[in-house]
């Protein structure tokens, strides 16, 4: 068994892993038992390179490179009906209003890389040596060959690389031109090209994966492209009827005025502890309390609906730099530093099962104990990369 060497770096597995959330579920599925098969062709415990996967993956769930994800369209579009429910403005420090789909993109750009570069810091520190003193077995079934490109592949990649650049060069010509933005009769700037981020980010991702599957030989007829794109949609079904019943539930709060009574209870509670003097203290508390929800209550839109309607009003009551957008990036630093160590995640039986393939008699204390450097780090770097954006006055988005 080979030593593990400051060689074998994993920054490349947490980055993807990160990236991973543009594509849902993926990242659980497939780029963690490809890691494990990846460090297993190195002669390496799998589990190394499975636990960075996993930590890029799950705890850097919000993190991306990639603005208006379904992530960010779930969490700005339900923090701006919070907010106007109960008479929050829903504008940033500076006052400016914000676009809910990209109103944390400055922070998540930062966070992908700052993330990348801590979850490789714990590999090789923490996680790698101690897993590499341990044995580890590589089931006969499993044979890299089976993982080579083919040359259909290696077609569809080079035509998916062409896709998206004649791709990213129409829009860059509708934002110079058609969507350009511009003031309208009442001298207000029109803002087109942010207005329709999602409907250009989807065109530049069709464009892609059609190239791709076309020259792989993969989509033979449009009806092909289009049962592709339905077994992508198959997974909102649960959130729109999520969210059909937290709507339901937020309008419940409004017409019998619960919500607000109990926002103003909270809000009393903090300032009678003197809190509101203290905003930063106010965001490493909510932070610190929602992660505490999340090793009990698995799944982000489900804890969003429950804790957005309450905190978002009534941290801005205490203090008004408790602006929307600030309370909605705490929230999602919480739920994904803790992801790895809570068992309510709905995929942890699944990561426990590829992990189990290498190590028979893994548990799942094992596991989570494996989990909990980088649980550790990036809560703390996550929380210190907010307040850093918050004292510095840099806007998380726009």
């Amino acid at each position: 068994m080979s030593t593990f060497s400051g060689t074998d770096h994993p920054l490349l597995l947490v980055f993807l892993g990160i990236m991973s959330s543009i594509a849902t579920d993926a990242g659980y599925l497939i780029l963690i038992p490809l890691a494990g098969l990846l460090y297993a062709g190195m002669g390496k415990n799998p589990l190394i390179g499975m636990a960075a996967a996993f930590a890029g993956v799950s705890a850097g769930f919000s993190a991306n490179l990639i603005p208006a994800t379904p992530i960010d369209v779930i969490i700005g579009v339900n923090a701006q009906v919070f907010a106007e429910a109960q008479g929050v403005p829903f504008v940033n420090a500076a006052g400016e209003a914000l676009t809910p789909a990209t109103m944390h993109y400055y922070f998540i750009l930062t966070s992908t890389f700052v993330l990348a570069a801590v979850g490789a810091w714990v590999t090789l520190k923490f996680v790698g040596p101690r897993l590499e003193q341990k044995e580890f077995m590589v089931p006969k079934e499993l044979q890299i060959s089976d993982f080579d490109v083919t040359p259909a592949e290696q077609r569809g990649l080079r035509w998916s690389g062409i896709a998206l650049v004649l791709a990213l060069l129409a829009v860059f010509a509708l934002r110079m031109g058609p969507l350009a933005p511009h003031e309208n009769e009442a001298g207000i700037e029109v803002t087109p090209f942010l207005n329709n981020i999602i409907l250009l980010i989807t065109f530049v991702f069709t464009a892609v994966g059609v190239a791709f599957g076309v020259a792989s030989g993969k989509f033979a007829s449009m009806m092909d492209v289009v049962k592709a794109m339905v077994k992508q949609m198959d997974t909102m079904g649960y959130i729109l009827v999520l969210t059909f019943f937290c709507y339901n539930f937020l309008g419940v709060l409004n017409y019998s005025g619960l919500g607000a009574y109990i926002t103003f209870l909270g809000a009393n509670l903090l300032t009678g502890l003197g809190l509101q003097s203290f905003p930063v203290l106010l965001l490493i508390g909510f932070v610190l309390v929602t992660a505490l929800i999340n090793l009990f209550v698995g799944g982000l839109t489900s804890k969003w609906m429950l804790l957005g309607p309450i905190f978002i009003p009534m941290l801005y009551m205490v203090n008004p730099a408790m602006t929307p957008d600030l309370v909605a990036a705490a929230f999602r630093v919480a739920d994904s530093a803790t992801n790895i160590i809570t068992p309510m995640m709905s995929y942890a039986g699944i990561i426990l099962a590829f992990m189990r393939k290498y190590n028979p008699q893994l548990s799942f204390g094992e596991m989570i104990a494996m989990m909990i450097p980088y649980s550790i780090a990036f809560m703390l770097v996550w929380i210190a990369l907010l307040v850093g954006f918050f004292t510095l006055g840099i806007p998380l988005g726009f």
